[in-house]
C-alpha cells in the first residue's frame, strides 16, 4: 500500500509539472505569435475598429442618458456592473467546483456577495442620510445596530462554509474560498467607494470615469496607428506610444472636461435628495472653494513663455483649483489605472481565457471594460477626503449625536431651548411655541420629564 501511494504521488507530480510545462509553452508561443494592432491586417484591423467604435458609442450615450435620469440610477448602474463583474469573476471559479461537485458555492457567492452589499451600502445611507434614518422609527433600530447585523450575517455564510468542508477536498474548497473574498475585496469594497463619490457630488463619478474611458480610447486609437513598441508582456497589444500618447491626451481632455463640468450645479452639489435629475432645479450654497477661479501668480519663465505665444504681456492666470486636482486624477488614470487592466490580463492568462465574457461585442466581457474604473474610483474617493472635501457639521451629524448620545430627558431639553433660541432671534412665533411647549405635548409620558 505505501508502495502504491508513493507510485501514485509521484505520478500525479509529473502529471502537474508536465501540465505546468506546457501552460509555459503556450504562453510563449502566444507572447510570439502576437501581433500589434499596428501590425495587423488592414481588413481585420479596420472591421475590428469598427465593432469597438459603435459599441463604444453605445455605451457612452447609454452612460450620458443614465447619468441625466438622477442619482439613484446612476447608482443603480454601478451595482448592476458591480454584479456582473462578479458573477464573470466567480464563474471562472465555478467550473472546476463543478468538476468535482463541491456543492453550495454559487450559492455562497452570492450570499457573500448580498452581505457584504447590506454591510457597505448600509455604511453610506447613514452616513449620507443620517437625517431620514435617524427619525424613522422602523429604521433607527436597523442603524442603531448595523455593524452587529452585519457581523451576524458574515458570521452565517462563515459556519456554513466550514460546515460544509469535505474531506479529500480541504484545499480546493479554501482556495474557493479565498477567490469569493478577493472578489469581493477587488469588485464589492472597490465599487462601494465609486458610489460615495456619487453621494459627495456627481462630478467626483463622472470625472474620474471619463478620465479612464478617454484613456482608454486614446491608447487604442494611438496604438492602432503609431505602436510599435510592446509596453508589457501580460498585455501583448499595449504599446508604448499607446501609453503615452494616451497620457498627453487625457491631460488635455481632463483640463478641458473639468472646465465644463464646474458650470452645472447639478455636478458639483453633494447629494441631498435622490430624487434630482439633471433636469431638476440644483443649488447648494456654500460651493466647495474648489470651484472658485482665482488668480495664479505666473512665474518669470511661465510669463515669457506666454508673451511669446500671444505677443502679450501675461503675469497671471485665473484657474480653479479643480482643473488642478483634475491634472492629478489624469495622470493616475494614464499611469497607474491601466495596472487594473494588466491584472485582469494577468488573471485571464492564468486561466488561459480570451475574455472574461463576451457580453460587449469587441471588447469582451464587463470585468474587460471596468477593470481599471474601480482602481480609480477608489483614488479618486481617497484623493477627495485627503484633499478637496471640506468637513462642515451638517444637521445629520447633529441629529445622530443627539440620538445617540443624550438620554429622551437631555433631547426634550435641547428641544425646548432650540425653540427658545428660534424665538428670541424673531423665527418663530411666541404663541405658537407656548402652545406647542413640551409639557402640552406629552400628555401620557409625563414621567420621562
Amino acid at each position: 500500500m505505501p508502495l502504491k501511494r508513493r507510485s501514485a504521488k509521484k505520478a500525479e507530480a509529473a502529471a502537474h509539472s508536465n501540465h505546468k510545462a506546457s501552460e509555459n509553452n503556450v504562453e510563449q508561443k502566444s507572447a510570439l505569435q502576437t501581433v500589434l494592432l499596428a501590425a495587423e491586417p488592414s481588413k481585420k484591423k479596420w472591421q475590428n475598429w469598427w465593432i469597438r467604435t459603435i459599441t463604444t458609442l453605445i455605451m457612452i450615450a447609454s452612460f450620458f442618458f443614465i447619468l441625466a435620469s438622477g442619482h439613484v440610477w446612476v447608482i443603480v448602474m454601478v451595482e448592476a456592473i458591480q454584479t456582473l463583474v462578479y458573477r464573470e469573476i466567480i464563474q471562472i471559479a465555478q467550473v472546476p467546483a463543478k468538476a468535482r461537485n463541491v456543492r453550495w458555492f454559487k450559492t455562497m457567492s452570492w450570499y457573500f456577495l448580498i452581505s457584504t452589499n447590506y454591510f457597505l451600502y448600509g455604511e453610506s445611507i447613514m452616513h449620507y442620510f443620517k437625517q431620514i434614518v435617524m427619525v424613522d422609527a422602523f429604521l433607527l433600530p436597523f442603524a442603531t445596530h448595523h455593524r452587529f447585523i452585519s457581523f451576524v450575517l458574515y458570521v452565517i455564510g462563515f459556519v456554513f462554509f466550514v460546515a460544509n468542508l469535505r474531506k479529500g477536498q480541504y484545499k480546493f474548497q479554501f482556495s474557493q474560498f479565498c477567490w469569493t473574498h478577493m472578489a469581493l475585496l477587488l469588485v464589492v469594497v472597490q465599487s462601494h467607494f465609486i458610489v460615495n463619490n456619487i453621494l459627495e457630488g456627481m462630478i467626483w463619478f463622472v470625472l474620474p470615469t471619463s478620465l479612464v474611458i478617454c484613456n482608454d480610447i486614446f491608447a487604442y486609437i494611438c496604438g492602432f496607428f503609431w505602436g510599435r513598441t510592446q509596453l508589457i508582456q501580460l498585455s501583448p497589444k499595449k504599446t508604448v506610444e499607446g501609453f503615452v500618447g494616451a497620457w498627453i491626451c487625457t491631460l488635455i481632455f481632463g483640463f478641458l472636461w473639468t472646465t465644463l463640468l464646474m458650470q452645472f450645479d447639478y455636478m458639483v452639489c453633494p447629494v441631498k435628495d435622490l430624487g434630482v435629475s439633471a433636469w431638476s432645479s440644483v443649488s447648494c450654497d456654500p460651493k466647495n472653494p474648489v470651484f472658485t477661479f482665482v488668480p495664479w501668480q505666473l512665474s518669470p519663465a511661465w510669463a515669457n513663455i506666454a508673451k511669446f505665444i500671444t505677443r502679450q504681456n501675461i503675469e497671471e492666470v485665473w484657474i480653479a483649483p479643480v482643473q488642478l486636482h483634475a491634472l492629478v486624477m489624469a495622470c493616475f488614470a494614464s499611469l497607474i489605472a491601466p495596472f487594473g487592466g494588466f491584472f485582469a490580463s494577468g488573471v485571464k492568462r492564468a486561466f488561459n481565457i480570451k475574455d472574461f465574457g463576451d457580453s460587449i461585442p469587441g471588447h469582451g466581457g464587463m470585468t474587460d471594460r471596468m477593470d481599471c474604473q474601480f482602481l480609480m474610483g477608489v483614488f479618486s474617493s481617497i484623493y477627495y477626503q485627503s484633499f478637496i472635501k471640506t468637513y462642515n457639521m451638517s444637521v445629520g451629524t447633529v441629529l445622530a449625536t443627539t440620538i445617540n448620545s443624550l438620554t429622551m430627558k437631555e433631547q426634550l431639553e435641547l428641544m425646548e431651548r432650540l425653540q427658545t433660541y428660534l424665538v428670541n432671534q424673531g423665527v418663530l412665533d411666541a404663541k405658537a411655541v407656548a402652545n406647542c411647549a413640551t409639557e402640552n405635548l406629552l400628555t401620557n409620558d409625563q414621567h420621562v420629564l
